[in-house]
């Protein structure tokens, strides 16, 4: 278990300083205002589909694909049985307003699984393969997200359009660009100067996001974001509770010991800015999203180490 903690930890303690130099940025007025949104444009337009582009073109192969589907059929398990506690979770809150009700259930569905977790996870379990098998894991999860997560955090009055050109974006279109250039060997033929300049853009991706959610974070007061007690229940469920309910449900399927790990860092992440960001951009209420969005990101730090250091041990 020692191990495994330590092995977590320091990655984590990565984030966090990522996390606290963006929200120091913010206090002291060294960025211009609207750096977040700069910031939010740069991770979804460049940085996040070069993670996914990256790992399918080096590893998606026709073989790998047939060998792994069992990843995304308990992915597609887990994303279900989480939306469905959520959905039941959020109404224990006794929250009359609905949007918030809303906010709620998005944020005890979906842990930042793609930001976070796509940068610890080759950090802690060794290497971009193992990213690989991740990004296949969280492929349900981010469908699920653009499906129904955006379109709860939309209010009704906002909302139009196909909700499946949700699914339509930047970074999806990377994963089917990678699948397609790694399945028919275009990769290997590609120049060095551009898998070097993917393969830097990749790097980019957990230390800015980690910037972008403490600058994001840094806007808010502290004291309001400390006096709502039901976040601070929400942060202990998406961090404790709602990780091992998931793990045991796909425990008792039949899932492996790997996938069951995938599955760790894909729900025992912190909360990401979903919540903030989809709020702020209709003119809604952004305070109940920043407050678990710090709180979650902060107990983190020792939240992943030590639920790591115990399913190293069950398992």
């Amino acid at each position: 278990m020692y191990e495994a903690f330590i092995a977590t930890l320091s990655p984590m303690l990565v984030m966090f300083l990522c996390l606290l130099v963006g929200f120091l940025l913010k206090k002291t007025g060294k960025l211009p205002e609207g750096s977040d949104v700069a910031l939010s444009r740069l991770e979804t337009y460049a940085l996040v589909p070069a993670v996914s582009f990256s790992s399918f073109m080096q590893y998606c192969t026709v073989d790998s694909l047939k060998e792994n589907y069992p990843i995304v059929i308990y992915a597609s398990i887990a994303i279900l049985f989480s939306v469905g506690v959520a959905i039941l979770l959020s109404y224990a809150f006794r929250i009359k307003d609905t949007y918030r009700r809303s906010v709620y259930q998005y944020a005890l569905a979906f842990g930042n699984f793609g930001f976070m977790g796509n940068a610890i996870v080759p950090m802690i379990l060794g290497g971009d393969e193992h990213l690989y098998y991740y990004l296949l894991f969280t492929l349900p999860l981010s469908f699920t997200i653009y499906l129904w997560g955006i379109v709860i955090l939309t209010p009704k009055e906002h909302r139009k359009g196909n909700i499946i050109k949700n699914v339509f974006n930047f970074p999806m279109i990377a994963i089917f660009a990678g699948m397609l250039v790694g399945v028919s060997g275009i990769g290997k033929i590609l120049p060095d100067f551009f898998i070097t300049a993917v393969d830097s853009l990749k790097n980019c991706m957990g230390p800015v996001a980690m910037v972008l959610a403490g600058f994001v974070i840094g806007g808010y007061s502290f004291r309001d974001m400390l006096t709502d007690v039901r976040v601070y229940i929400a942060s202990l469920l998406r961090l404790f509770i709602l990780p091992v309910l998931i793990l045991l449900v796909l425990r008792l399927l039949g899932a492996n010991n790997y996938i069951i790990t995938l599955a760790f860092f894909a729900f025992a992440t912190p909360l990401g800015l979903n919540t903030v960001v989809f709020p702020a951009a209709f003119g809604g209420e952004t305070k109940t999203g920043a407050s678990m969005a710090m709180i979650s990101n902060v107990l983190a730090v020792i939240s992943l180490p030590v639920m790591y250091g115990l399913l190293n041990l069950w398992l």
